[in-house]
């Protein structure tokens, strides 16, 4: 259900502050290079010393967002901890009781509020997902992989010495072929435009206040984050939700040619699933064919709104990128929509299912988003529990998103279309959640203010 909450937007006035981009980690404002490639690892710190030692030892290579690329390195590293984590690098109690109880509890505790059962449950994470021993993790990114190995070596140096931290996962990704993602859309094409992070783009889209992402600046209320405590912890520092999932290219290809008579057909529900066509060109500038080139300028291909598509005959509500970001749609209901944003870097893992192959074929492939918000419970879960879950919103009952959501065969998809709406029916679920966690991302000065706790 939903709540009435706040306004926000005109009624908010209060100036931010530049941002502190030399502070604050390059992985919360800076997009991943192109090409990319890197490798994701957690790290299980049992002494607390050890730890920050090795903490110490790591800040001189954990990249700040001042720069979108740090010439004196090869490519760049972002850092986090989740609850247990800060526990084990011995951060006093009342920092840790301050934090958030979403973060607190994690991300695993949280499955009935994000509707992680069957599948997606925790019981079938890989481990250490869920689990006391996920404490540190590092996001590592390159250009190339001889540059990452560089990266990857300096990661280890910092603990190689060290016997009470192992190294309990390790995971690489990369981009795949035309930066599309396993569904063959391209990928990474829309985060929120922060306030007083860079220029403004082209386009009518509006700033949304640093204090939704980042620490210690005025959000969309008007209000700066208080926890947790010390302001020295908390100011520039931010909440990341990872999320691994597995992507069954194979069911979504059956499912398409099952539900059309023609290969346009195919590629016209897939559109209307995704709210793109696979060009990254939006539906609603772009409504009966897809056109590459707008889909590749991206100057244009998210200058758009849905106040012209109100009855979603060219995009429709439940259509995933709609229902994830509604932008304009909601601007006149109870929903707040700039209380509910964060910035998402996705990566791709696994090779691509080859083109035409309906069967699966065993192997590994899919995403990890790292969804970065100063408010876990507004941003990510609420997204997921009622945006991507329920569908009462767009008064769709429990329709779920078409792509992401938890369908479990018995899925519905409507279509609006004059004179009447198509419905899909039996909808698969194309993705499961292989793990997940909620982690603090400190500024580099919180990051030195954890390492030197001892001394």
């Amino acid at each position: 259900m939903l709540s009435i909450e706040k306004p926000v937007g005109d009624t908010v006035s209060t100036p931010s502050p530049a941002l502190e981009t030399s502070d604050i980690q390059a992985t919360v404002l800076r997009p991943r290079p192109k090409p990319y490639c890197g490798e994701y690892v957690i790290l299980r710190i049992g002494d607390p010393e050890q730890g920050r030692e090795m903490l110490r030892r790591i800040l001189p290579h954990v990249a700040p967002a001042d720069e979108w690329w740090v010439p004196s390195l090869p490519g760049w590293l972002g850092i986090a901890f989740t609850f247990e984590g800060m526990k084990a690098l011995g951060v006093p109690q009342a920092s840790l009781d301050s934090f958030p109880i979403e973060f607190r509890q994690g991300m695993a505790a949280r499955a009935e509020t994000l509707h992680d059962f069957g599948v997606n449950a925790p019981a079938n994470w890989e481990h250490p997902f869920g689990t006391p021993d996920a404490h540190v993790a590092l996001a590592i990114y390159a250009k190339s992989d001889q540059d990452l190995e560089k990266v990857l070596d300096l990661a280890r140096k910092s603990h190689h010495d060290l016997q009470q931290i192992s190294v309990v996962y390790r995971m690489q990704f990369g981009e795949l072929p035309e930066g599309r993602n396993p569904f063959g859309f391209r990928d990474g094409l829309h985060n929120p435009l922060v306030e007083g992070s860079g220029p403004a783009r082209a386009g009518a889209e509006t700033s949304i206040k640093a204090g939704e992402f980042v620490m210690g600046y005025a959000d969309e209320r008007g209000e700066t984050a208080d926890v947790p405590i010390p302001l020295e912890l908390r100011r520039n520092g931010t909440f990341v939700a990872i999320r691994k999932f597995h992507t069954d290219v194979a069911a979504f290809r059956r499912y398409l040619r099952a539900q059309a008579s023609t290969p346009e057909e195919e590629e016209l529900i897939a559109a209307k699933m995704v709210g793109r066509w696979r060009s990254g060109a939006p539906l609603v500038l772009a409504p009966d064919r897809d056109d590459p080139a707008l889909g590749a300028d991206g100057n244009r291909n998210n200058d758009f709104g849905y106040t012209d598509d109100m009855k979603g005959l060219k995009c429709p509500f439940s259509a995933h990128i709609r229902r994830v970001n509604p932008r304009d749609a909601l601007k006149d209901e109870v929903v707040a929509v700039n209380l509910h944003h964060f910035l998402r870097r996705g990566t791709n893992y696994g090779q691509p299912l080859p083109e035409g192959v309906l069967d699966d074929d065993g192997a590994e492939r899919g995403g990890v988003f790292l969804l970065i918000g100063a408010h876990l419970h507004r941003q990510f879960e609420f997204i997921q529990s009622q945006w991507v879950t329920d569908g009462n919103f767009i008064s769709h009952g429990t329709e779920q998103d078409p792509i992401i959501g938890n369908n479990d065969g018995d899925g519905v998809f409507t279509i609006p279309r004059t004179p009447v709406r198509r419905r899909l029916h039996g909808l698969p679920s194309f993705v499961s959640v292989r793990g997940g966690e909620y982690c603090f991302m400190p500024g580099l000065r919180a990051l030195r203010w954890i390492a030197n706790l001892s001394q």
